[in-house]
């Protein structure tokens, strides 16, 4: 009996102990995990700040550096295929974009009512639409700071893209596209030319200010973690921009797609107004850059260090 309880308080001892050395063991791992994790809280704190700057103050150089300005004139590019190509773009973007649309305003106009067609709202789509696709594949070949001669080189492209893209329409229904006014660009009956002017102002400012935001090179680079898909907003503003005015200008907020129009229908109530389309979007164009200069990315007042 005596040898029972001693074999018994043995067992006991025994148990107590590797009790006691599991739960050494267990408070070991416990402490290691727990300084393990504060090691990794400490590494991801220091290579993910909580804090983040925002505003003015996050305009600082440590993340992106401000490119020159474009030359003037750089002659060089004249003899580049770059140069060249990058108006070619330009010109079956804008040849594309005058087929497509034209040539919906024309389906819209020609049907009785606009019930038996994709009416204004189908016009808006037609444009927003073809801006998304066509900024989506031409951006990466003609997008960049401008000399003035890359410039001029892309207006006269631009012009003569519309007025290939309005021709092709004309050739396709000639009777019709004059009896329907061919998609260009007037102030409506009932609005003044001061009006149509404000709209054009306007909606340019829309398109011009949504571009400059959605391709704003320090944006990527301070919000890289943000995807930013820029054909997508600059679409939709001017899906948006042609709900709004086409009751009042049939929207132009692009002078090559209204003098292309201009130059095929050949009216001569489309020419009293034309001047509104261009000086319209200069305006709204040069507002929208002091704006994003000035207010948006506060290039003035970063303090230097």
């Amino acid at each position: 009996m005596v040898e029972s309880n001693h074999f018994t308080c043995q067992n006991s001892s025994h148990t107590t102990n590797r009790e006691e050395n599991k739960n050494q063991s267990y408070s070991f791992s416990i402490v290691s995990k727990m300084e393990g994790k504060e090691e990794d809280v400490r590494v991801g704190a220091n290579k993910f700040p909580e804090r983040q700057p925002i505003g003015t103050s996050a305009q600082s150089d440590k993340d992106y550096n401000e490119p020159p300005p474009a030359p003037l004139f750089e002659p060089g590019e004249l003899s580049s295929w770059s140069f060249w190509r990058a108006g070619i773009a330009e010109f079956i973007a804008t040849f594309l974009f005058l087929y497509i649309t034209v040539l919906t305003v024309m389906g819209v106009k020609r049907s009785p009512n606009m019930c038996a067609s994709v009416g204004i709202q189908g016009i808006a789509w037609a444009f927003g639409g073809m801006i998304f696709a066509l900024v989506y594949c031409t951006a990466g070949i003609s997008a960049r700071k401008l000399s003035l001669t890359r410039a001029l080189y892309y207006i006269v492209m631009q012009c003569l893209g519309a007025i290939c893209g309005a021709g092709v329409v004309k050739g396709f229904q000639p009777n019709q596209y004059q009896a329907l006014g061919g998609g260009a660009n007037t102030v409506a009956p009932g609005y003044t030319k001061g009006s149509g002017l404000g709209a054009e102002i306007i909606g340019t400012f829309v398109l011009v200010y949504t571009v400059f935001s959605a391709t704003d090179a320090k944006r990527n680079a301070r919000d890289s973690h943000v995807p930013i898909l820029a054909p997508l907003p600059i679409g939709f503003a001017v899906f948006l921009v042609h709900l709004a005015t086409i009751p009042i200008t049939g929207t132009g907020i692009n002078p090559a797609r209204s003098l292309g129009a201009a130059i095929i229908y050949n009216k001569d109530h489309s020419w009293d107004d034309h001047w509104v389309f261009w000086v319209g979007p200069f305006i709204g164009a040069a507002l929208a850059a002091l704006y994003h200069v000035i207010v948006i990315r506060a290039i003035p007042f970063k303090s230097r260090n």
